[in-house]
């Protein structure tokens, strides 16, 4: 199955405009559709969890279908950009008081927590990624140390998922893989020819992933 074949859902959790990624994938050979409903997934190759809106908004959406979303995550690959990336882990101290945490999809093990008050929060601009799992299929053809675009302020510790921490004020995972899963804390369609790379990475993985 060629790039130009992946078909691409992005899901809407209702909180923004997805222009962007849909453009980006588009530019990488994919073909992407913005879905607003999570049962529309089923029709699709590969799945993005978009970086748009707040944790427990958009868990309330996923919510609507959580057995196709289970189903979703175990057959498809599927991609994470910042706020995706973090409703992969077991809760988010986003749009919570303190000492609780907002239940999240529980693929990774850990829990997303604010950054620290050392730095300035959000994390707005370019910063860089060191890769520790070279195998990640993300990094096919990408070094180590590049610069990615970041707007966040909540990020998740290293764990055994991750392929590339960057350091603010912490050590935070960037990049999260396991088998067809991944999740970047970054925006890739906001992060020049490297994004783009890991974007059309991406898709070649789901249109190898498709054959098997």
């Amino acid at each position: 199955m060629s790039r130009g074949e992946v078909r691409v859902a992005i899901i809407n959790y209702g909180m923004g405009n997805l222009l962007s990624i849909a453009t980006s994938l588009s530019r990488v050979g994919a073909q992407p559709a913005v879905i607003n409903s999570i049962n529309e997934a089923e029709n699709f190759d590969a799945v993005v969890f978009p970086g748009v809106g707040a944790f427990k908004p958009a868990m309330a959406k996923l919510a609507e279908n959580h057995v196709l979303v289970k189903r979703i995550l175990e057959e498809k690959p599927v991609l994470g950009i910042c706020l995706g990336m973090q409703l992969f882990y077991e809760g988010s101290e986003e749009g919570c008081s303190s000492g609780c945490f907002v239940e999240g999809l529980k693929v990774f093990k850990g829990y997303v927590r604010r950054l620290p008050n050392i730095v300035k929060v959000p994390h707005m601009g370019w910063n860089s990624i060191k890769v520790v799992k070279d195998s990640c299929p993300l990094f096919e053809d990408i070094p180590s140390g590049i610069y990615v675009y970041y707007a966040h302020s909540y990020a998740t510790p290293p764990s055994e998922e991750t392929a590339a921490i960057t350091s603010y004020g912490i050590d935070f995972s960037a990049v999260v893989w396991r088998e067809n899963i991944f999740g970047t804390q970054f925006h890739p369609e906001k992060s020049g020819k490297w994004g783009l790379k890991m974007l059309r990475n991406f898709v070649e993985f789901a249109g190898g992933y498709l054959k098997r």
